[in-house]
């Protein structure tokens, strides 16, 4: 008879949006008898929140939720992340995984704060996680092992697609998936006033344009080719297409995007030194 693998504590300090995304992932995913989840907030009452809408275990404690834990997911504010690590150092374990999915928050200084044990791998996650159409980067931080990076990626797999990546481009990865959602929905929201003006439906112009959106995002991802081919074939020769191109371009919209990525790397540059 096979040996019974015990399920693997997961506790995850902070849970909010994306901490209950996680959790909820997982316990209604294949992983669920592999792993026990329970979490902490910062007040009872949403730890009575937690507890009623994902039946899990949630409190206050960090220190009691840290010493049971194998992996110790952070889902913290960035601002929060040294506090919190440095009044639990002595809870923390050279057998434990630190997960973090803390904005702009290096390994190096997770591993510091929280005395130099655990084995240590940054994630960047985003908001389509929540309906497990998200991204995430994974990279390898201080006595980190190929069996760590194994375990985050069959993690965040069950919230998308997950991407291993150097540590450097991750404030990169913060510019460019972390905040792209917010830049996504403004471009629908554009594209869903523009629908109204020529005569349709707010609610059928905005399906149109996230469906729009949601199918030419596929098509890149399903056909593997570069976005300036696909979209030549939108534009056919003489017609309302390439006018419309011609607007953006006008209106610099290629380069807006561009700017708009690099800022928010720079404010994320800015964060993590930040106090």
């Amino acid at each position: 008879m096979a040996a019974t693998v015990s399920a693997k504590h997961i506790a995850i300090i902070g849970m909010g949006k994306m901490g209950e995304a996680i959790a909820q992932g997982l316990m209604e995913s294949k992983l669920a008898s592999q792993y026990k989840i329970t979490g902490t907030t910062r007040s009872e009452e949403s730890s009575k929140e937690v507890h009623d809408s994902l039946k899990i275990s949630c409190s206050t404690d960090n220190s009691a939720a840290i010493k049971g834990a194998d992996i110790v997911l952070l889902a913290i504010k960035p601002h929060q992340v040294e506090a919190v690590l440095q009044t639990n150092q002595k809870n923390f374990r050279s057998d434990q995984l630190i997960l973090s999915i803390c904005a702009a928050i290096s390994t190096d200084q997770i591993s510091e704060w929280s005395g130099g044990k655990a084995a240590v791998i940054r994630s960047m996650p985003n908001t389509p996680c929540l309906i497990k159409n998200g991204v995430t980067a994974i990279c390898k931080g201080p006595r980190c092992e190929d069996s760590h990076l194994r375990e985050a990626e069959k993690i965040f797999k069950e919230l998308g697609e997950v991407t291993i990546l150097e540590e450097s481009l991750f404030d990169g990865v913060t510019g460019l998936s972390g905040c792209g959602p917010a830049y996504i929905y403004l471009m629908i929201e554009a594209l869903s006033e523009a629908g109204v003006k020529v005569g349709i439906s707010r609610k059928q112009a905005t399906m149109l344009a996230a469906q729009t959106m949601m199918g030419a995002a596929k098509m890149v991802l399903d056909r593997g080719e570069h976005p300036a081919s696909l979209k030549d074939e939108v534009t056919t020769p003489a017609g309302c297409t390439i006018d419309g191109l011609m607007a953006l371009e006008e209106g610099r919209l290629r380069v807006t995007l561009i700017k708009a990525v690099l800022a928010a790397t720079r404010r994320s540059q800015r964060m993590r030194f930040a106090k």
